[in-house]
């Protein structure tokens, strides 16, 4: 049980680490070769962008699991707690429908680019693998929205306690 809630609390933080690390250090590797051994690497700046466009979609997980993801929150001020509630839920509602659209439409599309056997010029890299991003990091954030949406239902209906803010209220306790 311990395995399964440390991975339910860790599993962005560490995809978003490697592919960092992966995309640092290559970079790095690059600017060294360029300047120090003046030849340059003709792989590197593509699997730096490939490790980019995965950090881009695991990192939309992340944001949705810590509710950091950028949102216009006007509404909200004209609500109270329970009218907080209920948009937020209906906003969530709304990004669950967009997940699950890309999802579907996203791995029929990787489906199809690896079938092709389409690769990258430098890395040789199926081009299926990169394609994957968008749906697994939606599914990701699938995932997490529905585990907000549990907390909100519960709370929405008095099986627990979750307080909606505001980005203005968020800066004013800072």
């Amino acid at each position: 049980m311990k395995v399964l809630k440390w991975f339910d609390d860790h599993t962005e933080e560490v995809i978003l680490v490697v592919f960092s690390v992966i995309m640092v250090s290559v970079i790095f590797l690059q600017v060294i070769m360029r300047y120090v051994f003046d030849a340059s690497l003709s792989w590197s700046e593509e699997l730096a962008r490939y490790s980019f466009i995965w950090l881009v979609y695991i990192g939309i997980s992340y944001g949705v699991k810590k509710q950091r993801h950028i949102k216009v929150d006007v509404l909200l001020l004209l609500f109270k707690e329970r009218g907080r509630l209920v948009l937020t839920i209906i906003s969530n509602l709304l990004f669950l429908s967009f997940c699950l659209f890309v999802i579907r439409y996203g791995s029929g599309i990787a489906m199809t680019i690896l079938e092709l056997g389409q690769k990258s010029p430098a890395n040789q890299i199926p081009m299926g693998f990169v394609y994957l991003a968008a749906p697994v990091g939606m599914g990701l954030a699938a995932i997490r929205i529905i585990q907000n949406l549990i907390k909100q239902f519960k709370a929405l209906f008095g099986d627990g306690e979750l307080e909606i803010k505001t980005t203005q209220e968020k800066l004013q306790e800072e």
